[in-house]
């Protein structure tokens, strides 16, 4: 009962080993352990490019931001004149059965949808028209559509 089995002594030199690398673990995690250090330690900084750096930023690099050229949100649009909304066009297709045509820009040369309910007056292909372009989720399309009265 005395005798030891060779499998005997190589799992008690595993186990001796087990032990001894754990205990040399805790003793790194010990070394590198990052409580109780300062706040310092544990801030980054944000350097005059926008990159995180260890080290606060130069005092003398700052640059002064005027709060009133900082702009948020869409752009701010000058107010359209009028008279420069409205556009000349040639209407170059129109079926007044389905209620709809193409008014072909001759400012910008654009083809511009237009529907029976944006007209003013009845309107034919090849007739000169005033007009207005409103944005839809579709695309332009020509609202207040008025015929030209011929010189």
């Amino acid at each position: 009962m005395g005798q030891e089995t060779m499998g005997k002594k190589d799992k008690e030199k595993k186990k001796k080993k087990n032990r001894q690398d754990k205990e040399e673990r805790k003793e790194e995690r010990k070394k590198n352990n990052n409580k109780g250090k300062g706040l310092d330690a544990m801030l980054a900084y944000v350097d005059e490019n926008g990159n995180l750096s260890p080290t606060p930023p130069d005092p003398r690099k700052k640059k002064e931001v005027n709060l009133e050229t900082i702009q948020l949100g869409a752009t701010k649009r000058e107010p359209i004149d009028p008279a420069e909304k409205i556009r000349h066009g040639v209407v170059t297709f129109f079926n007044t059965a389905k209620g709809y045509g193409f008014i072909t820009d001759l400012q910008s040369q654009e083809s511009v949808f237009v529907h029976i309910n944006q007209l003013t007056e009845p309107i034919q292909e090849k007739d000169k028209v005033s007009f207005e372009i409103e944005m839809s989720p579709k695309g332009a399309s020509a609202v207040d559509v008025k015929k030209e009265v011929k010189a």
